[in-house]
């Protein structure tokens, strides 16, 4: 297993639905306004959601807001031409995040890049390679996760990305692994409540090309400045030195946030309830299904359940039945 460092068409046709699922006017006031007057307690989402079912991952894309595209079938066959590929590299190349704790974060101890997102990437490299450590990590920055996968730097992206209908136009995406949304993140001492308090006339912090950044431009609340930087964690220190008052990100990363530095936490609920999925090249249809299979026996082997418990269960809660979808 090695560690490197990378650099960092004809859009599908959309459904009515698609078209009726994005947010204008007041379903935009509305999808913030679910959050607005909630405290911040670590933890599940406070905002009402469905639990989970022991069925397998339902369609990506009508997660994502009714895509007409479906994602592959789970399958078990590797005799498509992406995995066959994989198999004759003998590595799996992935792209990861080295900065998010619990997620993909490099542990300063051993130098090993770890987390829950990582745990899966080696699931997939044991399914197809026979061994979880022949997979090659290469970090990317958020907003070039889309660029890594389309000129081929890497086979996949496992790094807490969001399936939305516009990535389903530059890339293909897995069946749902993890349900999330978006969480503020502020001082405890600035004592904030809701998300108009920590966002109104207040210096935020989002992840460039991020689900986190998209929404912010639609905050009703109005911000003095929006600071866009390369990967969340950089939110955290700017917030640390003083230089924002407040971060808009994952919920998963936010709790991961909130684990990694006691003077910060979540303040107001849950947002734009959302997916994250593996993503990969559209023309890897073969990949796309095979991964798919691994997400399924990932559940009914207990792999999902036993990194939960290892990584996320002291800041997201002991029940994760609010996240597995």
């Amino acid at each position: 297993m090695t560690d490197r460092t990378a650099t960092g068409r004809t859009a599908p046709r959309r459904t009515a639905t698609a078209r009726a699922a994005r947010m204008t006017g007041v379903a935009v006031l509305a999808a913030w306004l679910i959050g607005a007057g909630t405290s911040g307690a670590v933890g599940p989402a406070t905002a009402a959601q469905p639990r989970a079912e022991a069925a397998a991952p339902q369609s990506a894309q009508d997660l994502a807001g009714g895509c007409e595209d479906r994602t592959a079938a789970p399958s078990p066959n590797e005799s498509g031409p992406k995995v066959r590929q994989i198999k004759q590299r003998g590595t799996l190349i992935v792209g990861v995040d080295q900065n998010s704790y619990h997620w993909g974060y490099r542990n300063p101890q051993t130098g090993r890049i770890e987390g829950f997102d990582i745990d899966l990437a080696r699931a997939v490299a044991k399914a197809i390679l026979g061994d979880p450590d022949k997979v090659t990590f290469r970090t990317v920055p958020t907003a070039k996760r889309i660029e890594a996968i389309k000129t081929g730097q890497v086979d996949l992206i496992a790094r807490t990305m969001t399936i939305t209908c516009e990535r389903w136009q530059d890339v293909a995406f897995s069946a749902p692994y993890f349900a999330s949304g978006q969480r503020l993140v502020v001082p405890r001492a600035a004592k904030v409540t809701n998300l108009e308090q920590g966002l109104k006339g207040k210096r935020a912090c989002v992840a460039d090309q991020s689900s986190s950044q998209a929404l912010l431009k639609q905050n009703p609340y109005g911000t003095a400045d929006v600071k866009v930087v390369e990967n969340q964690l950089d939110c955290l220190v700017l917030m640390q030195l003083g230089q924002v008052d407040a971060t808009l990100t994952d919920t998963a990363l936010a709790a991961a946030q909130a684990a990694q530095d006691p003077t910060v936490e979540q303040a107001g609920g849950q947002i734009a309830f959302a997916h994250m999925g593996i993503a990969m090249k559209k023309e890897d249809t073969d990949l796309v299904a095979r991964v798919n299979q691994v997400l399924v026996d990932y559940r009914a082997n207990g792999g999902w359940r036993a990194s939960y418990d290892h990584w996320l269960a002291a800041s997201m809660g002991a029940d994760p039945a609010d996240y597995l979808r």
